[in-house]
Order: C-alpha cells, then sequence, then structure tokens
C-alpha cells in the first residue's frame, strides 16, 4: 500500500509538484488522465484542438490552463510547451495522448489522404511532443514522456493496416527515444489500450460506465475506461515507475496475449 505523507493537512499525491501536459485532454483517455494527474497533485497544461480543453481545465480549477494545439503542427506543440514553462515554471511529464481514428478498410482501399492524416496526428504528433518537449525536461532535470500507441501497434488486425503502422510507428518511437534520452534522466513508455470505451465507442460525456450490451472478444471480455488508462498513465508518469523506460503497456483486458 502507497504510503501517503501530509502536507499543510492534505495527503500528498503521485505527482505532487509536477507539471505535465496532456494532449486530447478534451475528452476520453485525455480529459480522464487529465482530470486524474490534478487530483495526485500536479498542475496541468490541458491540450486539444477539438474546443474541449477549455471545459477539461475549468473542472480541474486553478491548478490546470487549457491550450488550443493540433499536435501534428509544430508551431502548435512548441506553444503549448511554451505554456507550461510560462505559467506554472516547469514541465516534468507530457502524455502524449491526442490521436485519430479510422473506418475500417481494406489497405488497398485505404484513401491516401486519409493515410496521410493518421500520420501526422498519430505519429508525427508524438515526435514533435518528445522532440520540442526535451529541452524544457531536461531544463527540469528530468522526467517522463507516455505516447498513447494501442495493441494494434503491436499485432496486426484486418481492414486497419493504415491506423495500426502509425501505432507500431509510435512503439518504435517510443523505444528509440527512450534510448536517446535515458543520459537527461527522461524515461520514455508508451501505453497501448484496447477497447476502451470512450466517446468514439458510444460513451457519455462524463465517461459513465460501458454499456454491457455484448460480450467482447478477449480475455476479460469487456470494454476498458478511460480511467483505467488514466491509472496507467499516471503510474508511469510517477516515481512508481522510475526504473521502466522504453515500454509498450498493453491496457487491453489481455488482446495481445491471446
Amino acid at each position: 500500500m502507497r504510503q501517503l505523507t501530509e502536507e499543510k493537512g492534505r495527503a500528498m499525491g503521485k505527482l505532487e509538484g509536477r507539471v505535465a501536459i496532456v494532449t486530447g485532454a478534451g475528452s476520453g483517455m485525455g480529459r480522464a488522465s487529465a482530470l486524474l494527474f490534478a487530483s495526485e497533485g500536479a498542475k496541468v497544461v490541458c491540450a486539444d484542438v477539438s474546443g474541449h480543453e477549455e471545459s477539461a481545465a475549468r473542472e480541474i480549477g486553478q491548478d490546470a490552463v487549457a491550450v488550443h494545439a493540433d499536435v501534428s503542427r509544430a508551431d502548435d506543440v512548441k506553444a503549448m510547451i511554451a505554456a507550461a514553462v510560462d505559467t506554472f515554471g516547469q514541465l516534468d511529464v507530457v502524455f502524449n495522448n491526442a490521436g485519430i481514428n479510422a473506418p475500417h478498410h481494406p489497405v488497398a482501399e485505404t484513401d491516401d489522404d486519409l493515410f496521410d492524416r493518421l500520420v501526422a496526428v498519430n505519429l508525427r504528433g508524438v515526435f514533435l511532443g518528445i522532440k520540442y518537449a526535451t529541452p524544457a525536461l531536461r531544463a527540469s532535470g528530468g522526467g517522463a514522456i507516455i505516447n498513447t500507441a494501442s495493441a494494434m501497434g503491436l499485432v496486426g488486425r484486418k481492414g486497419i493496416a493504415a491506423y495500426g503502422a502509425t501505432k507500431g510507428g509510435v512503439v518504435a518511437l517510443t523505444m528509440g527515444a527512450a534510448l536517446d534520452l535515458a543520459e537527461y534522466n527522461i524515461r520514455v513508455n508508451a501505453i497501448c489500450p484496447g477497447m476502451i470505451y470512450t466517446g468514439r465507442a458510444g460513451a457519455q460525456p462524463d465517461n459513465a460506465e460501458p454499456v454491457p450490451d455484448r460480450t467482447l472478444p478477449f480475455p476479460l471480455a469487456r470494454w476498458g475506461k478511460p480511467t483505467e488508462i488514466a491509472t496507467a498513465a499516471v503510474f508511469l508518469a510517477s516515481e512508481d515507475s522510475s526504473f521502466i523506460t522504453g515500454v509498450a503497456l498493453p491496457v487491453d483486458g489481455g488482446y495481445v496475449a491471446e
């Protein structure tokens, strides 16, 4: 059991005193993570392109700031990182979570422009987040970078080769960046979600419990919840994972294992 330390009459969280950026913070896994990071003591930059980043930051309160950012654009990513340092004085954690999905199509029927957009957001967005966060993390003495990949980046699945390719790229980028940045005390890991009940899967904006309308085809046989991804992100951002880097962690109900 984690031992809690009392300071000024309250329990200290796992991320106390840290400043974190969460991309895709307007909904789903990103919003759940931004809220949990804050509850664990972090000051949070809620970044999103949707406009919902404002409501996420308001829900957290004075320890959060909203930034409108398209992660595929270098200038937006630079501004997002500057907002963290200018507002809170440092940067310790970056959760490169923003991503897009795509309809199922055989690879030969996948639209060229759709492929390019998947690469721009899902892979280039993570690359830019790592690249431009590194100087600020080094200035803080190190930190943690977490990237959202996918179970589909670890195994193949019919009909989503383009999406899976971008997420497999995130896994490879994570491992390479972990080696590049280890000397600066910056840990880089990826979370590989399975079937998570977010807005794209029909969840309500408040991340209500999934409707158990069917048994899903993997060992735990249920939807994952955004809060379960958020819990994994807190683990990888905190000292609980201080000797872990270069890992692609499936949070997938056993999908990859099977």
